[in-house]
């Protein structure tokens, strides 16, 4: 039986994007539309906010010091005390930024969806160490959860809408992902799939919306954990701690009915069996 500790009140009405800062010993997440960064101390249980931008949709460290962000159109660089918005990738305000994250040569992938999750209207963008934005997959939906494996030679994929967990061949030198195939399809009973994360063992911890737990899948696609949450929503987890033995999980509020008495828009933390590694930092 896994112990879950609620470690901060309801913050974020749409809490997502968890990872943690090795710099600071710090783990961030975001509560996506109010635009805010929220940091977390764990030795003192102290949550910094600090407002960025209308939307923030995911976050990064940067090698160099600071963050990259995505905002609701493109990218941002973030230092303690500035913002530098890049040029817009898209001009579509019927489209967002939604969840991303960093390939082991620092290159950082954020995926869209339309704001009414319309079918094929999403894509994924990949922005480099130079400055560059690339646009790697489209006809997406609800671009979500996207985590490498160690070796870094296979990255797991979510677009919510299909309803599973993909699998795709990752090139290294090119940063090209291919051969797409499923792994896990995960039964509409038991919720959508959302924000996921890998452990050490190669296994895929994933959110799942609307159904109130994060689950493991190990690398052949079997289920291996369930780990009940107190909120219907859970959206995201990353692997954070000194040892990156902690398992934090984000939650929203948002489409639940005002009489909604749980905790959601809280964070919380377990500790699995197995831990995870270090999140990729942004080269640029």
């Amino acid at each position: 039986m896994v112990d879950v500790e609620q470690v901060t009140p309801p913050l974020a009405g749409h809490g997502e994007g968890p990872v943690w800062c090795p710099a600071d010993q710090r783990l961030r997440w975001v509560d996506m539309l109010a635009g805010d960064i929220l940091a977390l101390d764990p030795a003192t249980g102290v949550v910094a906010r600090r407002h960025v931008a209308p939307v923030v949709a995911a976050l990064r460290p940067r090698s160099a010091g600071g963050l990259v962000v995505a905002v609701e159109r493109g990218f941002a660089l973030l230092g303690d005390d500035s913002v530098e918005l890049l040029p817009e990738v898209w001009p579509d305000p019927s489209i967002r930024m939604n969840d991303g994250a960093c390939d082991p040569l620092g290159r950082f992938y954020c995926g869209s969806m339309a704001y009414d999750a319309a079918p094929g209207r999403a894509a994924l963008h990949r922005l480099d160490a130079d400055g560059a934005v690339e646009t790697v997959l489209t006809g997406l939906t609800v671009s979500n959860g996207l985590a490498w494996t160690r070796e870094g030679d296979a990255a797991w994929y979510v677009d919510s809408a299909t309803q599973r967990l993909d699998v795709f061949a990752f090139d290294l030198a090119t940063g090209e992902l291919r051969d797409r195939r499923p792994a896990v399809d995960v039964p509409p009973a038991v919720g959508t799939p959302d924000g996921l994360c890998l452990d050490s063992e190669g296994g895929a911890w994933v959110a799942l919306w609307d159904g109130g737990a994060v689950h493991r899948y190990a690398p052949d696609g079997r289920r291996t954990a369930v780990v009940e949450l107190p909120v219907r929503r859970p959206t995201s987890c990353a692997f954070g701690g000194p040892d990156h033995a902690d398992l934090y999980v984000t939650s929203s509020r948002l489409g639940l009915p005002a009489d909604d008495r749980s905790p959601a828009g809280a964070l919380f933390r377990f500790r699995p069996e197995v831990p995870g590694f270090p999140a990729h930092p942004f080269a640029g």
